[in-house]
C-alpha cells in the first residue's frame, strides 16, 4: 500500500477522495490484506467503530461512506447514487486505495456489506469478480425479483424519501427505529441504541432520500440469475431473528458456488451490532478456514 493510504496497525486515518465528480470519506485502519466496509441504509463508516480493533489486527480495513451517507457528498440527483454509477465510483476508489501491483493492476481485496452496503458488495463482485478474494454479506438480499413486488417496493421508498425530506433526519429516524425489522433491538442498552441514534442523525435529508430512490431495493437490478458467477469464497451471516433475511441468505447459499452460512443466534438484523463479539468470530474464523484451506489465495497472494 502506498504512503498515502497506509494505516499502522492501531492507528485509525481519514481521507476525503474525489471520484467521478463527487467525494467519498474512507476511514482507514490497521494493516495487513485490504478488507473494504460497506454499511447499511442509514448508516456510515462509523457503523464499523467497534470492529476496528479486532479487525484491524488482521486486516488493512477500509470503511467507505456511500453517496448520502456520513462524510460522503450528497448529490442533488437521484439517478448519480444508481448501483451502477456507485459501482464506477468504488472501482474508482479501490485504484486509489490499494497498492499497485509489479505485473500490472492492483492487490486484491475482501468485502464486507451489511444489508444495503451487501447488495452494493454484490454488484461490485459480479463487476470485477478477478478482484474480490472473499465476500462477507451480513443481512443481504439479492435483490427483489418479483416485479410487481419491486413496484410496491419503489412506491414505498418514494413515499418515505418525501417524508425525509418534508419532516427531516430526526423523524425519519424514530420511523425507521420503529420498523418490525429492527423489534430486537429494542433489548439492548441505551447507551448502543443512543449511538446508533446519534450515528443515524449526522445523516442530511437530501441524501438518504436520494439514496432512496437511486439505490433502493426496489430500483437496483436483482442479481439472482447470476450468483453462480461469484466462484471467491463467501460468508453469509444472518440473525438467527431475521427470519426474513435468513431466507434470503439460504437462498443465495444455493445459489453460489463456495458459500457458507453462519446463523448467530440472539440476533436480528443488524448482527455486528447485537453480538459483535459473535459477528467478529464469524467473520474472522471464515478468513482462517480460507488459510488453512489454502482457499485465501486469491486474497492472501496477489499473483498478478
Amino acid at each position: 500500500m502506498n504512503d498515502q493510504t497506509a494505516a499502522p496497525e492501531g492507528t485509525v486515518s481519514e481521507r476525503v477522495i474525489p471520484v467521478n465528480g463527487v467525494r467519498y470519506h474512507v476511514t482507514v485502519t490497521g494493516s495487513g490484506p485490504p478488507l473494504i466496509l460497506l454499511h447499511g441504509f442509514a448508516g456510515g463508516s462509523e457503523t464499523w467503530e467497534e470492529h476496528r480493533t479486532t479487525l484491524g489486527a488482521h486486516f488493512r480495513t477500509l470503511a467507505i461512506d456511500l453517496l448520502g451517507h456520513g462524510g460522503a457528498d450528497a448529490p442533488p440527483d437521484a439517478d448519480r447514487y444508481s448501483m451502477h454509477h456507485t459501482v464506477a465510483d468504488l472501482r474508482a476508489l479501490c485504484d486509489i486505495l490499494l497498492s499497485p501491483l509489479p505485473t500490472g493492476g492492483h492487490e486484491r481485496y475482501g468485502l464486507l456489506g451489511y444489508s444495503m452496503g451487501g447488495r452494493v458488495a454484490l454488484h461490485l463482485a459480479l463487476a470485477e469478480p478477478e478482484r474480490v478474494g472473499a465476500l462477507v454479506l451480513e443481512s443481504t438480499s439479492p435483490g427483489i425479483a418479483d416485479p410487481e413486488e419491486r413496484a410496491k417496493r419503489r412506491r414505498g421508498d418514494e413515499e418515505l424519501a418525501e417524508f425525509t425530506e418534508r419532516k427531516g433526519v430526526a423523524a425519519f429516524t424514530r420511523r425507521w427505529e420503529a420498523l418490525p425489522l429492527f423489534a430486537s433491538q429494542r433489548r439492548l442498552s441505551l447507551p448502543i441504541r443512543h449511538r446508533q441514534r446519534q450515528q443515524r442523525l449526522r445523516n442530511v435529508p437530501r441524501g438518504l432520500a436520494n439514496s432512496l430512490r437511486g439505490a433502493g431495493a426496489g430500483v437496483a437490478e436483482p442479481v439472482h440469475e447470476r450468483l453462480g458467477e461469484l466462484t471467491m469464497p463467501t460468508l453469509l451471516i444472518v440473525g438467527a431473528l431475521d427470519e426474513r433475511y435468513r431466507l434470503h441468505a439460504e437462498t443465495m447459499q444455493a445459489a453460489l458456488p463456495h458459500a457458507r452460512l453462519a446463523l448467530v443466534p440472539d440476533a436480528g438484523h443488524n448482527v455486528h451490532l447485537e453480538q459483535p463479539k459473535l459477528f467478529d468470530a464469524q467473520v474472522l474464523g471464515f478468513f482462517r478456514e480460507m488459510t488453512e484451506q489454502q482457499a485465501a489465495g486469491p486474497l492472501l497472494e496477489n499473483k498478478g
